[in-house]
Parts: C-alpha cells; sequence; structure tokens
C-alpha cells in the first residue's frame, strides 16, 4: 500500500509539473493562437438559429415578421405559401437570434411538395431551438401528430422513467389566440401540455400582436451563449432577388384569390441598377427589376394577366414601395408571364426555379 502511495504522490507531482509548464507554454504562446484556443467568455451575450415549425397555415410567417418587425415572409391565409427556409435576423442589446421559417410540414402529393419537406430537414440541422406553432382554433391533429414524431427521432430521447428529454428547447407557441374566447384558450393549453414536454409555451396573437414581445423573451432565455453573428441592422438573410420574388409571389397570391394557388413560381432574373451601364432602354436613372412568372399551363396565363393587364399593374403598384427600398433607387418591375409545363413535378424544371 505504501508502494502504492508512494507512486500516486509521484504521479500528482508529475501532473502538477505538467500543468505548470502547459501555463507557461500557453503564456508564451502570440496573441492570434493564444485567441483560437481560449474559451470565450460572451458575457451573459445570446445567439443562435430558432426553427420556426408547424402544419401549413398556422402563423409561421406571420409571427416571424411580428418578432422582427418588418416583413420578412410571405403571410397569406392560404396553406403552403412559404417554399423555401427563410432567415429573419432579431437584434436585441443581450442576444441575436436568427428564426428560420420553414415550409409547412406536410403529406406531399407532388415533388414540389417533397423538395419543401426536403428543406424543412436541412432547416432542422444544427438548430439551437425549436418553435412549433400550434393554432388555437384548431384541435391537434394527424399533422400535429406527425411533426412531433420527427421532432422527437431527431431531438429526443427517452430517460430511465420513459419521459421525453429534448436535446434543444422545444417552446410551444399557441398562435391564433384572437379567434377564441378565454375559456376555450385555457382548455386548448391544457390539452397542448398534455400533447407534449414542451420546456415552454407561450399563446400569441401575431396578428394582433399580442404577446409578442412574452415569445420573444422566452426564445431568447432558451437560446445559449454565443457571438453575435451578423451586423446589428441586418434584418434577413435574403438576397435583394430572393426577397423581391417572394414578395412578387405573395402579391399574386392576395390578388388572384384561389383561382390559381400553387402553379406560380417567381424568378428574378435581373436587377440593373441606375450606373450599370449596359443597354440604353435602363439608362434612365431607374432600378429595372426583370422578373419571369411561371405558371403550368398555357390557359392560366390570362389569369395571371387579367383583363387589360389589370392583375401586372394592381401588382406592380402594391410592391412600388417596397422594391423601391430593396434596391435603394426607384424602381420599375417588368413582369413577364410564361409557362413551365407540369413544373411541381419536373426535377430539372424544379432545380432551374430554385427547387
Amino acid at each position: 500500500m505504501k508502494d502504492i502511495d508512494y507512486m500516486n504522490d509521484e504521479m500528482n507531482e508529475d501532473m502538477d509539473d505538467m500543468d505548470d509548464m502547459n501555463d507557461e507554454m500557453f503564456a508564451n504562446l502570440d496573441p492570434s493562437l493564444k485567441a483560437s484556443v481560449e474559451v470565450p467568455d460572451f458575457n451573459g451575450y445570446k445567439s443562435g438559429f430558432v426553427a420556426v415549425v408547424g402544419r401549413p397555415n398556422v402563423g409561421k410567417s406571420t409571427l416571424m415578421n411580428a418578432l422582427i418587425g418588418t416583413q420578412i415572409a410571405i403571410a397569406s391565409s392560404r396553406p403552403e405559401t412559404t417554399r423555401k427556409a427563410i432567415r429573419g435576423i432579431l437584434t436585441t442589446p443581450n442576444a441575436q437570434m436568427v428564426l428560420v421559417d420553414t415550409p409547412g410540414i406536410h403529406r406531399p402529393r407532388t415533388l414540389l411538395g417533397q423538395r419543401l419537406n426536403d428543406i424543412v430537414d436541412e432547416s432542422l440541422a444544427d438548430v439551437d431551438a425549436i418553435a412549433f406553432l400550434l393554432p388555437a382554433d384548431q384541435e391537434i391533429g394527424p399533422g400535429d401528430r406527425r411533426i412531433l414524431s420527427r421532432l422527437r427521432s431527431d431531438f429526443a430521447k427517452k430517460d430511465a422513467s420513459g419521459n421525453w428529454v429534448w436535446k434543444v428547447p422545444l417552446i410551444g407557441i399557441v398562435t391564433k389566440i384572437d379567434s377564441i374566447s378565454r375559456d376555450e384558450l385555457v382548455s386548448h393549453l391544457i390539452e397542448i401540455q398534455q400533447f407534449a414536454d414542451f420546456t415552454d409555451i407561450v399563446p400569441v396573437s401575431a396578428l394582433e400582436r399580442d404577446n409578442v414581445d412574452e415569445v420573444k423573451k422566452v426564445l431568447i432565455d432558451n437560446l445559449p451563449e454565443g457571438p453575435k453573428m451578423y451586423p446589428d441592422d441586418q434584418l434577413s438573410e435574403e438576397s435583394p432577388s430572393s426577397m423581391i420574388a417572394e414578395l412578387i409571389r405573395g402579391a399574386f397570391l392576395e390578388e388572384l384569390d384561389d383561382e390559381l394557388p400553387h402553379s406560380l413560381a417567381v424568378v428574378v432574373d435581373d436587377i440593373v441598377r441606375p450606373g450599370d451601364g449596359g443597354d440604353a432602354q435602363y439608362d434612365d436613372n431607374k432600378a429595372h427589376v426583370i422578373v419571369s412568372v411561371y405558371v403550368e399551363r398555357d390557359s392560366q396565363k390570362p389569369i395571371i394577366i387579367g383583363r387589360g393587364a389589370e392583375h401586372l399593374v394592381r401588382v406592380k403598384k402594391r410592391l412600388r414601395t417596397a422594391v423601391n427600398r430593396i434596391t435603394g433607387a426607384k424602381a420599375v418591375l417588368d413582369l413577364h408571364v410564361k409557362v413551365a409545363k407540369g413544373w411541381q413535378s419536373d426535377p430539372k424544371k424544379l432545380e432551374r426555379l430554385g427547387f
């Protein structure tokens, strides 16, 4: 036993000597190398990515726009409006949160639908928290259960007692609370509490801006400490072309009611700004935004254009201020309506249209 104690004492002395050597070596490191191995101290500053998930038409885009304070994503009463992962950036004095608005998770009926579900999978990779939206005016249904099962397979495991333990915080956001009575809300909150082991549950009406600040606080509270990733004034990761294309598609969806719900795709082919030179027809100190608006059938073109091009005129008028702001100049929308037959189920056409 004495021999073992003696060996332990020697090992402890050797380890102390090694610690001293490591401290001395670290002190003599080049400052740039030292910074790369030091554990950063963020002084309580929080940052991270929050995936916003839920069935189609539960208010994901409306909530995201309310949290950011400006229109980042298309907010429409029509389901399956969002077709890409839109990233909005919210910066406060103590945190920076990147909200990822995902397409609604659903059973795909076309190749486009499958691609949208793939986008959701990509968006969920490496997130720091998940906001699961459940509408207050609808019962929990098969779609919600399917989403929960999907989230559990990626982000949770069962403990020894059989309870689900989340790897990242799962926040239940109960939307559209302005559409039901207080008693109905209480009953629905109890049902949602029993539905999943949420880290937190927050009711909200993004449309009425009721409890939006509380949602913001809860999401930020559940982020890890980390560095600021974007400049204070940056509100989105989207390019000007991408933002304009989404605005145009959203405007047509509102303009056309239910005439053409999902056969529409929009691509901004070019933005010619003042001073860019080139074609003399664009030399008028304006930003010219050249846009292709795609439908699936020839018979759909007149619906998009409208009698006497009335739909095109109204869309241009509706978006004038927003497009001017994005381009930084007085802008002209040059809309061209084209046919890409069966594009929702054609892999090559989907790729060309950005899916």
